[in-house]
């Protein structure tokens, strides 16, 4: 039955997983899928093949039965005994062991307050790219000259042995031939991590304090994210969208929350989805001397916007094929304003009249793009967090956000992998407690009780303190790899305590006391549940200190085994008898209050055999 009892509720732990919504299911719903198959797999092999081969190669000389030579060894008699004083100390002291474990349990939020969070953890890949939009006006041939020269100089940092550049994007007006020659990236690839002695990260460095000496551009040094990009495929992580109705008033709040950002130790490469460099030409209308006029403001507008901006007026076929006719001002009359001054419009008093007798033309600076998020104007502000986690960035956020004191109308929200980190955590948080009530109702069922399986699941929430603060002492934030790290804790601790409880079941069903039967199944099951535990932490120490891609990943979901599997081995194994006992405890007092005779212990099984050594043989 344990071992029935072990594989479906580590099956049910593994199936809410499967089915999490948001982008943390699309990514790793395999996983829990591929984690529930094998170990229904491993139940059938334990029933069919494992006997077998037990029956076939287990087989000891009858003088050997019952003893094993590792048992008779110093460190075992010494871990033994020492779990046995502590067991015994333990039920003696039952209110203070579940003192203890309350205040372990109360310990998780202070942990959690002071780790870090990210969605996914950062990995040396061996790649990283660097973005750059140059001023506006720059054409091809001019960000080609500058862009060659910042590729030269980056080619010479250590270890880069390919580089790939691009210019230009063509924003949807590709059809157009209107790409935009002002933004672009350059991707590098350095060594492999076996034939470097430095990071990934510290190259990425070099090329930030390289790209300083070019204050005209706007560039970001990044990692290659397969989580997707932000605007216009921008690939920094921490991503906060500030919207409003009046587009000056947001670029002045997002010039003064990117200069207190710039201030946070640890992020870098702070910058705005919106720039005020475009060179624009604003037109004010006389709208007294138009209407003396007999213009319509609408026929002033339409008319800049079909001379400056172009459009389709008519369309004519040649052989066979059909083009477009676009009528639009030359570039002598549209490209400055003195140009634009010399424009005629029509007017039923005056006739033609130039735009000069009617508009007041002004040269400034506006913005090369208008964002909107859900139908209103926003600009959305990105860093990277290279030296701090995703949260404390946002937290630092939200301070700032305060102390600006933006007025009524304005609103702030997180997007990018900051938001996503939100969704993992509800996600994360619905799929641990289904796995606990369907391991609740799967125990229920095998130990055929309603108290026994609180009996195992005591040791749960003892244990992710512990996995917290493994974390915390190894410098590992938490992280998606982290937390589905925690669901195999769970399901390791809960396998001991169904070890326990299921033994001291079988001894009290064999007549046993219930204090001796707790005593001697937890000796006899110690044994098996160390074996486990120390094979599972030995496989997962190269998992922690392994180097290449996918390090980080795998050390951050290794660490959590180790760490919450050894700190909380002796306090696991301690409150499940302890528990146990308590709720015997309770329920024959329960039992004792409505007059209900209920027994200290299960019935023994009874003797059907017979006593041989009473029959007396015939005469």
């Amino acid at each position: 039955m344990a071992v029935l009892a072990t594989s479906l509720s580590l099956v049910v732990i593994f199936v809410p997983i499967a089915f999490m919504g948001g982008m943390v299911g699309r990514f790793f719903s395999s996983f829990g899928l591929t984690v529930a198959f094998a170990v229904m797999m491993s139940l059938f092999v334990s029933f069919t093949l494992t006997p077998m081969l037990c029956a076939r190669f287990l087989k000891l000389e009858p003088a050997e039965a019952g003893h094993a030579k590792s048992k008779d060894g110093f460190i075992w008699r010494l871990t033994d005994s020492g779990f046995g004083f502590a067991l015994r100390w333990a039920m003696r002291h039952r209110v203070i062991t579940l003192g203890l474990c309350l205040l372990v349990i109360l310990s998780t939020g202070p942990i959690a307050a002071k780790m870090g969070f990210n969605f996914v953890p950062r990995d040396d890949q061996s790649e990283f790219q660097v973005g750059f939009i140059t001023p506006e006006g720059y054409t091809l041939d001019r960000t080609d000259q500058i862009i060659t020269e910042i590729e030269g100089r980056l080619a010479g940092l250590p270890g880069v042995r390919h580089r790939f550049t691009t210019i230009g994007e063509n924003n949807g007006n590709a059809g157009k031939g209107q790409g935009d020659v002002t933004r672009g990236s350059i991707y590098f690839r350095i060594l492999d991590l076996e034939e470097r002695q430095y990071t990934q990260f510290e190259v990425m460095s070099r090329a930030r304090t390289i790209l300083l000496d070019y204050p005209e551009l706007r560039t970001t040094v990044s990692d290659v994210s397969a989580m997707g990009g932000g605007p216009n495929g921008d690939t920094r992580t921490f991503q906060v969208s500030i919207t409003g109705p009046d587009l000056i008033r947001l670029g002045e709040i997002s010039d003064t929350f990117k200069s207190r950002l710039r201030q946070v130790p640890g992020l870098t490469d702070v910058d705005s989805t919106m720039s005020m460099r475009k060179p624009e030409v604003q037109v004010s209308i006389d709208r007294d001397r138009a209407s003396d006029l007999g213009i319509p403001i609408q026929t002033i507008a339409s008319t800049l916007n079909v001379l400056v901006g172009g459009q389709i007026v008519s369309r004519y076929k040649e052989e066979g094929e059909q083009y477009d006719v676009w009528l639009r001002a030359d570039k002598a009359f549209r490209s400055n304003p003195q140009g634009l001054a010399s424009l005629t419009v029509p007017s039923p008093e005056a006739g033609a009249v130039q735009l000069a007798a009617l508009t007041h033309p002004t040269e400034t600076r506006g913005p090369s793009q208008i964002d909107r998020l859900n139908r209103q104007r926003t600009v959305t502000i990105l860093a990277h967090p290279d030296l701090i986690s995703l949260n404390d960035a946002m937290s630092r956020a939200q301070e700032i956000f305060k102390e600006i004191e933006m007025p009524p109308g304005y609103g702030v929200s997180f997007g990018g992998q900051a938001k996503m980190l939100g969704e993992t955590g509800y996600y994360f948080a619905v799929a641990l407690g289904l796995s606990v009530l369907f391991m609740y109702l799967i125990l229920s069922a095998q130990f055929e009780s309603w108290l026994h399986p609180i009996s195992i699941l005591s040791a749960l929430p003892v244990t992710i303190p512990f996995g917290l603060l493994s974390l915390l002492l190894f410098g590992q934030p938490m992280d998606l790899y982290a937390m589905f790290g925690l669901f195999m804790l769970i399901g390791i601790v809960k396998k001991n305590g169904i070890l326990q409880v299921d033994k001291t079941n079988d001894l009290r069903r064999a007549g046993m006391a219930r204090d001796a039967a707790i005593l001697e199944a937890n000796h006899t099951r110690l044994r098996p549940i160390l074996m486990t535990t120390f094979m599972l932490v030995a496989a997962m120490i190269p998992l922690a200190l392994g180097a290449g891609p996918g390090a980080g990943a795998r050390a951050s979901l290794a660490k959590v085994i180790i760490g919450g599997q050894m700190l909380s081995l002796l306090l696991s194994l301690l409150v499940t008898p302890v528990v146990y006992s308590v709720i015997d405890s309770f329920g024959n007092l329960v039992g004792r209050m409505v007059g209900q005779k209920r027994p200290s212990s299960p019935s023994p099984t009874p003797n059907t055999e017979p006593n041989l050594a009473a029959v007396q043989a015939p005469a």
